[in-house]
Parts: C-alpha cells; structure tokens; sequence
C-alpha cells in the first residue's frame, strides 16, 4: 500500500509539473492572449463582483459581529422554520445566500459557524443549497445576454430545484436517518455536533478578548463556550471591512487565474467553437456566458447552479478555515445540475432557441 501511495503521488507531482510548463510556455507564446484573458477576468471581478458583492459582505459582517442576524430574519424565520426546520441564523443564511449568490451563501455559512451561532449539522445542509447565482446576476446579465424571451420559466427551474432540494437535505434526509440510527450513534453524533461551534467559537472569543487587551485575555480560560461578544460598531465596521475586501480581493485572483487557463486549447486551432465555449464556462460561467451565448443556450442554463470551477474555488476559499466539506458540496451540486437538465429537458419546447 505504501508503495501503491508513493506511485499515486509520484505520478500526481509529474502531472501538475508537467501542466505548469506547459501553461508557462503558453503564456510566453502568446503573451497578447494572456493579457487579454487576464484583463477579462479582471474587469469582471471589477465591474460585477465588487459592486454587487462588497456591500453584502461587509453589512453581512457587520449584523454577524453585533449579534443583529436573528432580529433581521425575525418576520420571516417562522415562515423558514416551517419549511426547513432552520435555526435563527440558518433563517438568516437561506436569505441572504438566495439574495446575494455565489459566494455569499458559502462566506455567511462559514461565519455563522465559526461564531459558534450555527451547529455543524445545520452548516453542512445550508451549503449544499445556499450557495447559488443571485437573482440580480441572473436577471441583468444572464437573461439579457442569452435573449431569453421567457424569463420565468428560467428563473423558477434555477432557484425553485434548490429550495426544494433544501428541503429533502433539511427534513427528509434527517428523519429517515434518525429512524435507522442506533441510539449509540445519535449519541455519538449529537456530542460532535454540540463541539465542534463551541471549539470555533471559544476561538473566536479569544481572539476578539486577546486584541482588547493583555489583562481581558487571562479571563478567557473561565469564558463560557459560547459566548456571543456583541462587537462595538465601529470595531465591527472596521473588522467587517478588512474582512470583506480580503474576500473580495481572493475572489479576484480567482477569476483572472480561471480565466487564464482559456489559454490552454489555444494552439488546437480545430477544436469546434461549442467545445471551447462548454470548457469556458465550466472554468468561469461569467466569461463563458458571455463569449458562447449564441452557441450553447441550454448547456449554458443547466451549467448556472454549478457555477463553474472558478465558484467552486470562491466557495471553498469561504470554508477553508472551517471543517465544512467542499466534496460533499460538489456533490450536492451535480446532483441538482442533473435534475436542472431534467427539469430542462422536460421543457425545453417553452424556450426559444
């Protein structure tokens, strides 16, 4: 076995090796083409992701830092609760993941639990179906780039699959695995889950009582678990600020490296146009979306609620620090690709090609 690892990583190091000198070779071939793959991502990130994400992110942080998410989803919570049997602040994560999309679901999902406001359990739900294109998005570039003549339709399949996979995730799945689940294993697992947001948010009390000072930071052993510290508005202002053009600025680098790498079937002149707009959008859906409208309209649809490789990317730089799963989100993703072909495919004779 041992040998059998040695070989796997051997031939793992040769491969990326091998696919860094050769994207080095392409981008001194053809530098003209590099800059302007790079320029695209760059003025995407630019012109759509800061103005229509940055706001969210740091009122966002702000309503986390000051203990203000579960008044703000107070007159729709009960509403939520029914259907999805969520927390305050799972309420919260539903609202603002549909509201703001990609990858604001996955960003609010990793604070909440770091904060200790969000079980691990409910974390790991709430991401497999939180973290889509928003609506705006979708009706401002998608809708008039690919001319869809009939935009309900459209805009039902892509947030209706999601909110009613939620609700399989949220309730069905756990009843049936409370009714096969011996009491030793729900024993088991409850401690875990009860844990691991008090790890997380011991953490983050520290952290918040070492930088007030030397003398608050020695009561930090006697501080419960989960102590929620309601963060003084212009320190959560300033936090949510920096911690908001972090994000934002690692998004960027994420769309000009995904759209970089269009670089790579550049010297197969006969590859067909479809193909590479298929590949686009599977890297970046922005840049795909608008470069092969005309060519792939349905393939273009099914593709939005899995995002592409770059929001994959986006929506585990949100997690990292966290013990969520991105593979069971990817997952969770194909999956409800797969039922948006489905639902397509039984309705493809309302749209126009």
């Amino acid at each position: 076995m041992k040998s059998l690892h040695k070989l796997i990583d051997t031939i793992y190091q040769i491969t990326f090796t091998a696919l860094a000198l050769y994207l080095i070779f392409l981008l001194l071939r053809y530098p003209a083409l590099s800059l302007e793959y790079a320029s695209t991502g760059l003025m995407l990130w630019f012109q759509k992701m800061i103005p229509t994400l940055l706001p969210f992110m740091i009122l966002s942080g702000i309503m986390i830092r000051m203990n203000l998410t579960e008044k703000f989803v107070s007159f729709i919570h009960p509403f939520l609760h029914r259907i999805y049997g969520t927390s305050p602040n799972g309420s919260y994560t539903i609202l603002m993941g549909l509201l703001c999309g990609f990858p604001m679901g996955a960003r609010i999902t990793g604070e909440l639990y770091q904060a200790g406001k969000l079980s691990r359990e409910e974390s790991s739900r709430l991401l497999i179906f939180c973290n889509n294109i928003g609506p705006i998005y979708f009706l401002s570039f998608v809708v008039p780039t690919l001319a869809i003549a009939k935009p309900l339709i459209p805009f039902c399949i892509m947030y209706g699959i999601p909110l009613l996979y939620g609700i399989i995730i949220m309730r069905i799945l756990p009843f049936i695995r409370q009714i096969t689940l011996t009491p030793g294993r729900k024993a088991a697992m409850q401690d875990y889950e009860n844990t691991a947001p008090q790890i997380y948010a011991a953490s983050a009390y520290a952290i918040h009582m070492q930088n007030k000072s030397a003398h608050t930071a020695s009561q930090i052993q006697t501080a419960p678990a989960h102590t929620s510290v309601r963060v003084p508005l212009l320190a959560a202002i300033d936090s949510s600020v920096i911690s908001g053009l972090t994000g934002i600025a690692k998004l960027g680098g994420y769309m000009v490296f995904f759209n970089l790498l269009n670089i790579a079937f550049v010297p197969f002149s006969n590859l067909s146009p479809a193909f590479l707009c298929l590949y686009n959008c599977l890297l970046e859906i922005t840049s795909g979306i608008d470069r092969g409208s005309h060519l792939l309209f349905y393939s273009i649809l099914v593709l939005l609620p899995f995002g592409g490789f770059s929001c994959i990317a986006q929506t585990y730089s949100m997690i990292q620090h966290t013990d969520l799963s991105i593979r069971s989100y990817i997952f969770h993703k194909i999956i409800q690709t797969f039922l948006t072909a489905l639902c397509y495919l039984c309705c493809s004779h309302i749209f126009l090609l």
